[in-house]
């Protein structure tokens, strides 16, 4: 089949090398998000699906809006029989999702209908998920509600963070989207409509909802901190501050701490929770690069009895 792919960050481009690889189908144009201001100089720079499109000489499509009528002119120009998706970043109009005879394509990191939404590996972190995975569906008007033509599964191990279990996914859902792209051209694969029951919703996760409460559970805090790593980072406040979590381990022997209250050792950092103690691994103080708890912790010069999130408004 001749391919229009869209994606935008790097989590889409496995899938991207995967159907250029393929020797059945021709990826004719990739579409992605406008360039964006990246670093300290805020230039502007293409996402890394536009990069790896250009490397591979590919033509490349960056609409300010899928509805915009140049692109859909192109689009229609290019008359793809299929266009698979891969964390686009937009929502697609009724007149994109008619062009290709046999429609738009989606790769979703969950098991449909669980997590419909922008952040499905997060919420199922946050949620505590044993088992997750990705599906490719048809794209409908509807949120991440059409008819699923595959899926695979994975475990989410006990101390993966979303980027970790991103990563794998990425790699075993291009598989997968590329078997999609063969089953559908040779007619062997059939959409099946996803069943009423057991939806959840995976809004995204924005800053606030990465705000650490102490008064919490530890594997609440653990989850959380796993589940907003590496965006939006997991954080509370230190003396007025702000201090990102990178890494934390629940210590379920160590009840003893009050919420937020800090317990430092010559090479360990403790904190309390709603239950149990957690162990502070790694942190990013505002404004400085990660860094070990420990040397965080003898640098500031905790005193006794200090806290995390003391000056929070719970």
């Amino acid at each position: 089949m001749k391919l229009v792919f869209a994606g935008t960050p790097e989590v889409a481009v496995p899938a991207l090398d995967a159907l250029i690889a393929s020797d059945r189908h021709e990826v004719a144009a990739v579409v992605t998000r406008p360039d964006a201001p990246a670093g300290r100089g805020r230039r502007l720079v293409a996402s890394p699906v536009a990069q790896r499109a250009h490397d591979a000489g590919i033509e490349v499509l960056k609409p300010a809006r899928p509805r915009d009528e140049d692109f859909l002119a192109r689009l229609r120009e290019i008359a793809p029989d299929c266009c698979p998706v891969v964390a686009y970043g937009a929502l697609l109009p009724k007149a994109a999702l008619d062009v290709p005879a046999r429609g738009w394509v989606n790769l979703h990191f969950s098991l449909l209908p669980a997590w419909r939404g922008a952040a499905p590996v997060q919420h199922a972190i946050l949620a505590g998920d044993d088992m997750t995975g990705a599906s490719t569906f048809q794209i409908e008007e509807g949120l991440d509600s059409g008819p699923v033509y595959g899926v695979i599964t994975e475990h989410v191990r006990p101390t993966d963070t979303s980027g970790d279990l991103l990563t794998r996914l990425a790699f075993a859902g291009a598989g997968l989207l590329a078997a999609t792209m063969d089953g559908i051209e040779d007619g062997t694969l059939k959409a099946v409509p996803q069943p009423a029951d057991g939806v959840t919703l995976a809004p995204k996760i924005n800053v606030e909802d990465a705000h650490v409460d102490w008064h919490a559970p530890a594997l609440r805090v653990d989850r959380l901190v796993r589940g907003c790593t590496p965006a939006p980072g997991a954080w509370t406040v230190f003396r007025g501050e702000r201090l990102k979590l990178v890494n934390v381990q629940p210590l379920p022997d160590r009840t003893d701490l009050a919420p937020g209250e800090l317990s430092v050792g010559k090479n360990h950092v403790h904190a309390g929770t709603g239950s149990h103690a957690v162990e502070l691994h790694w942190v990013q103080p505002q404004g400085k690069k990660p860094m070990r708890a420990a040397d965080w912790a003898r640098g500031v010069r905790i005193a006794p009895g200090e806290q995390l999130g003391a000056a929070d408004v719970r």
